[in-house]
């Protein structure tokens, strides 16, 4: 990637929280290798292909885990801009370990390490299955605030669900730009529908390959964006899942489900315990009003 440095590994700081605190100030980053359990992403990936397969838009059996594209996933429309049918991601959604792997012991720290306090996890997880068809353009660079809004110290955890070379479609981030505060918009291709105006500006990207396991936390005011998959037959599969301080504001759309697809209940049905539901109500929280004009979009 042009204009490009390599992202450099935080786990060495994973016991000092005001060095973590240090690097995500200045940053706006913190990349980890390894740090959520392996076993526990491919077996998210494992779940997710699955539900895929049945669809028919990948090849199941021995090759399932390769996330190898068929044919009909071309002919597919995805929905909510997570390149997958409504039914489809409603499927994944009901998926425990999916829900399960954002509260890994290891992210919960890094978290409280950041925050300086306990956390409250947003249940409103994301999953993108990213299939190279032309449906699917790759993530224009955005900042996620403008959509989750509460307080601007949300922190995204990113995962590739599964081993991610740059050139299956990684994600890059813009070192430092959440001190640029909230940018003016304009629409574009791809999930948001929306990109931050940066005309005047040379951006320098932090990127690199990821493995199964590594995590990318960002600030929600950090620039970033997904790279492109130049692979014409491989499915590009990453959830993200949100955090904040307990104490901090939040908009009441963050306890919901992604893109409001189905209740809890719904999505509870037939998990085999009680242990993660609607675990956020045991929080006092304050909400904070949505602020529509953030999400204005200006011409050219």
């Amino acid at each position: 990637m042009d204009n490009g440095i390599t992202f450099q590994d935080a786990t060495p700081l994973l016991g000092d929280a005001e060095a973590l605190r240090g690097i995500m100030e200045t940053e706006g980053f913190l990349y980890f290798r390894g740090l959520v359990a392996r076993g526990a992403v491919l077996e998210v990936r494992r779940q997710i292909l699955e539900v895929c397969a049945r669809y028919g838009w990948i090849e199941g059996g021995e090759r399932l885990m390769d996330g190898i594209v068929t044919a009909a996933a071309h002919e597919m429309t995805p929905d909510c801009g997570v390149g997958v049918t409504r039914p489809a991601y409603q499927d994944i959604y009901r998926l425990e370990a999916f829900h399960r792997l954002a509260h890994q012991p290891n992210i919960i720290r890094v978290m409280e390490a950041i925050c300086g306090e306990g956390v409250l996890l947003h249940p409103r997880h994301i999953a993108r299955m990213m299939f190279p068809t032309k449906a699917n353009a790759p993530t224009p660079p955005h900042q996620d605030h403008v959509h989750i809004q509460g307080t601007q110290d949300v922190y995204t955890c990113w995962l590739p669900a599964g081993d991610f070379p740059e050139t299956l479609g990684g994600l890059a981030v813009m070192p430092g730009s959440h001190k640029m505060g909230v940018l003016a918009l304009r629409a574009a291709e791809g999930a948001g529908g929306r990109a931050v105006i940066m005309d005047d500006v040379e951006p320098t990207w932090a990127h690199g390959d990821f493995e199964a396991g590594d995590a990318l936390v960002f600030h929600s005011l950090t620039v970033h964006k997904a790279t492109p998959n130049q692979f014409p037959d491989r499915l590009r599969l990453s959830v993200d899942y949100r955090y904040q301080g307990v104490s901090r504001p939040l908009h009441e759309n963050s306890l919901k489900t992604h893109c409001d697809m189905m209740t809890w209940d719904e999505v509870y049905a037939g998990w085999p315990t009680d242990e993660l539901k609607y675990y956020w109500r045991k929080h006092e929280l304050a909400f904070q009003e949505f602020d529509w004009s953030l999400l204005e979009t200006r011409a050219g």
